[in-house]
């Protein structure tokens, strides 16, 4: 399971096409080309063998003028500066249509964290951590787990971070283990709110998840709760992939006994009929769920797709020059800014809870969420039969719109 690369011109082309829907000139549309700030460092680790590593690591903060910046930390091989630019500027996009007050930001490390040792890992990890101590905090830019990290790495961090500075700020990283002050809800809610943003689209459209065929792609933590939560409402999940293989079943999965089979095996290959994760994405099903990594659909493959809906459960899983192919065949495609904004709204929970030192339950976080999903889904659908447009314009207008007002608001210093 290979994601194909990013592209800044292909996100200025969508935006420049969302630009006559909203209420952004070309010229307030400069504020949003150009990244705040992207910071490159090296990166020197005492391997296990005595050996010294040095790794390249990165961290772009793409704006703040809703708020400090949020975004992940991935652990990727191949991972580079142009990479973390465009996603963090699709975190500045997904944090606007979701009206929350933070910016976007991303970074991380180019390494393949399961080729380090745990203690290898945790020496990176906290390395990197205090490479970027003077330029994160929870007023400034919030760090946030992503492809390769998890709950772990995420409470090194914070540890790296509280030694460096002398400080118990826990709402400058999220993602964090409970018992660090993390939140319920965190593994769940990029999948959950995929799932729920599906089922309100397909019943915009008059249809139902009542035995929709789903074929989901890529069974992490995102993909397992879509999965999980669209089995309850009717779907039949026939097929899901991973890193190492991919599993079809016909009549549904029973996905209980999946999710123990890959824990056990290690994939999800050899549960039912062994396909090949590209052929997850060719699967002529209803709904095909994208939660791997970037470009999963791409100019390479889009011809293949037969799903009527395609769901962004990973940001940018579809580039631009292929959803431009899908929708000419009349494939709905639900944008990451508004289905996968579920992971973003509970890292700002979680971040509200360490400000103020109060911690709700996992019935009020996961009600939170849902609201505030709902809200901008709504926000979005209304867009879209106002102006006539597709959901990836008109999530684009509104965000335009949103970050628009808060930088006139501000002017330009000096």
């Amino acid at each position: 399971m290979r994601a194909s690369g990013l592209n800044w011109q292909g996100l200025m082309e969508q935006l420049q096409q969302a630009l006559p829907y909203s209420e952004v000139s070309d010229q307030s549309l400069a504020y949003f080309k150009y990244p705040k700030r992207t910071l490159s460092v090296n990166l020197p680790v005492r391997m296990d063998d005595g050996t010294v590593h040095v790794f390249r690591g990165y961290r772009t903060v793409h704006s703040t003028a809703r708020g400090p910046s949020m975004g992940g930390v991935r652990f990727k091989p191949g991972l580079n500066a142009h990479e973390c630019e465009v996603l963090a500027a699709i975190m500045t996009l997904k944090a606007a249509v979701a009206d929350l007050p933070l910016g976007g930001a991303k970074g991380g490390v180019d390494v393949d964290p399961a080729a380090l040792s745990p203690h290898e890992l945790e020496g990176l990890t906290r390395r990197y951590t205090s490479e970027l101590v003077e330029l994160v905090g929870p007023t400034e830019d919030i760090l946030a787990p992503d492809v390769g990290t998890d709950q772990q790495i995420m409470a090194w961090i914070l540890d790296a971070y509280g030694e460096n500075t002398g400080s118990t700020a826990g709402g400058m990283v999220v993602g964090k283990p409970l018992q660090l002050g993390g939140s319920y809800g965190s593994k769940d809610a990029r999948g959950r709110s995929a799932a729920l943003v599906t089922a309100r689209v397909l019943e915009e459209q008059g249809e139902s998840l009542n035995n929709a065929r789903v074929a989901v792609y890529g069974f992490g933590d995102v993909g397992r709760k879509a999965a999980q939560t669209l089995a309850a409402q009717g779907a039949l999940v026939v097929a899901v992939s991973d890193q190492n293989g991919a599993t079809f079943a016909s009549g549904g999965l029973d996905l209980t006994a999946l999710s123990a089979y890959r824990e056990a095996h290690g994939s999800v290959q050899g549960f039912a009929t062994d396909i090949t994760p590209e052929e997850v994405i060719e699967l002529d099903v209803d709904v095909l769920m994208l939660a791997y990594d970037y470009g999963s659909v791409n100019a390479g493959n889009a011809h293949a797709v037969r799903a009527r809906y395609v769901v962004e459960a990973a940001n940018r899983a579809v580039l631009p020059e292929a959803e431009r192919f899908l929708q000419g065949q009349g494939i709905t495609v639900l944008p990451d800014l508004v289905a996968s904004i579920g992971g973003l709204v509970v890292n700002y929970l979680e971040w509200v809870q360490d400000a103020s030192n109060f911690f709700w339950t996992e019935t009020e976080i996961e009600r939170a969420i849902d609201l505030r999903v709902d809200a901008a889904v709504n926000t979005v659908m209304a867009f879209m039969r106002t102006r006539d447009v597709d959901m990836r314009t008109a999530a684009y207008a509104i965000a335009l719109t949103r970050l628009h007002e808060a930088a006139v608001m501000r002017g330009v210093y000096p």
